[in-house]
C-alpha cells in the first residue's frame, strides 16, 4: 500500500504543468513518483530538470540502452517501480521484447555486444552498496566507451540510486501500463515482484 497518496496533476501552477509536460508526452500519462513529489513544487521541477538532462537524447549514448542500464540498476536496488519503467521505456524506445528478456543473461546472450555487456556489469557494480566498480572494470569500460560516454552512463545510474529510494521508501504505487509490463517482463523472470497498491 502507497504510504503516500498521489495527487491529482496539479494544472494551476503554469510551471508545474511546464514540468509535467514532457512526463506525460514521454509515457502517455504522469507517474505517480511525480505526483507524489507534487507536495513540494521546488524538488519537482529540480527533478525535471535533473532527468531532462540524463535522458538528453542527444547524447552520444541512446536512450534505448539508458532505459537497459537504469533497468539493470534497479534491478539491483529490487526497486518494482523503476524496472517496470524502464522495462515499460525500452520497449517504447525500441528495445525487443526478446532483448528485454535476454537482460538477466546479458554476459552471455548474442543479444548484446562486447560494449553494452560491459556497460551492464558496470551498472550492477555502480548500483552495489557498497559501490563495486573496480579499476579493472573501469579500465574495460574505457576500451568500449569514451570519456563523455562514461558520465552519461555513470549519470544514469547515479540518477536511478535516486529514484529508486523515493519509490521504495514511499511504495509509489505502479500505474497499470506498468504492472502490465512488470508482470510480463519481471515475475516471467523470476525477480522478486512486489507490486505496491
Amino acid at each position: 500500500m502507497a504510504r503516500l497518496a498521489p495527487f491529482p496533476v496539479d494544472d494551476s501552477d503554469p510551471e508545474l504543468r511546464e514540468a509535467f509536460a514532457p512526463k506525460i508526452a514521454n509515457k502517455g500519462f504522469l507517474v505517480n513518483s511525480l505526483r507524489i513529489m507534487q507536495r513540494r513544487p521546488k524538488i519537482l521541477k529540480a527533478q525535471a530538470k535533473m532527468s531532462a538532462a540524463v535522458w538528453d537524447p542527444e547524447g552520444e549514448v541512446s536512450v534505448s540502452f539508458k532505459r537497459l542500464l537504469a533497468f539493470v540498476a534497479s534491478k539491483k536496488q529490487e526497486c518494482n517501480y523503476c524496472m517496470a519503467h524502464n522495462a515499460l521505456g525500452a520497449l517504447k524506445r525500441g528495445i525487443s521484447e526478446e532483448k528485454l528478456a535476454a537482460v538477466p543473461e546479458y554476459q552471455t546472450s548474442p543479444l548484446f555486444t562486447d560494449a553494452e555487456r560491459v556497460a551492464m556489469e558496470f551498472a550492477v557494480a555502480a548500483a552495489s552498496q557498497p559501490n563495486a566498480v573496480t579499476d579493472e572494470l573501469f579500465a574495460r569500460m574505457r576500451q568500449h566507451w569514451n570519456e563523455g560516454q562514461i558520465v552519461e552512463i555513470t549519470a544514469i545510474i547515479a540518477w536511478f540510486g535516486f529514484m529508486n529510494r523515493w519509490n521504495d521508501t514511499l511504495a509509489t504505487p505502479l500505474e497499470p501500463d506498468a504492472i502490465e509490463v512488470a508482470e510480463k517482463h519481471i515475475a516471467q523472470q523470476g525477480w522478486k515482484l512486489g507490486i505496491h497498491a
